[in-house]
């Protein structure tokens, strides 16, 4: 890693702290203008500094070195999860097939009619199902709601809830989920 990348990976982690060059030059007894010059790569701090400038902006030299993997955007159709429960109803498709690792799960639920999606507990999920084609039907606690296509579900799944298709046509939403949910 070369000075200009270092002084580009301060400047990130200063403004993730939200502070500016000001704060950050009176909390380390450094200029503006040292600081300014450390983070264009014009100068190079020495070491006692630098591992100062980490201290102060709360971090480590293992961890500030440390390269993280390049961050997967695309997930392309031939890398999705999709799995025809017949004999429950439905067909799940999952588009992002490791969304676990993130804080919402996309599903794209398709429901045979007549079919009931499973019953799921109260949680702290948040929900969001929006009906791609035919009509849903949401029973959220004690309420029942019915969506048709275009329509959006937003909720917190803070009571029993289930997805159902009462009608002779198949029914396909989409629902984002925070992970608690699926």
């Amino acid at each position: 890693m070369n000075s200009l990348n270092i002084g580009q990976k301060l400047r990130n982690l200063r403004k993730i702290k939200n502070l500016t060059q000001e704060e950050l030059a009176e909390r380390t007894d450094l200029s503006k203008g040292y600081i300014s010059q450390i983070e264009s790569g014009q100068s190079s701090p020495s070491m006692e500094t630098f591992l100062h400038l980490l201290e102060v902006l709360g971090t480590s030299p293992e961890v500030f070195f440390k390269e993280k993997p390049k961050e997967k955007i695309l997930y392309p159709k031939a890398e999705q999860a999709i799995y025809d429960e017949y004999d429950e109803g439905y067909i799940l498709n999952w588009p992002i097939n490791r969304s676990n690792e993130f804080e919402m799960e996309p599903l794209i639920i398709t429901l045979r009619p007549h079919t009931n999606y499973k019953t799921f507990k109260p949680s702290e999920s948040d929900t969001f199902i929006y009906c791609l084609e035919g009509v849903l039907t949401l029973n959220l606690g004690e309420e029942v709601y019915t969506a048709r296509e275009g329509d959006a579900l937003y909720f917190k799944a803070e009571s029993n809830h289930q997805l159902s298709n009462t009608t002779q046509r198949y029914a396909k939403a989409m629902i984002v989920a925070t992970a608690s949910y699926l």
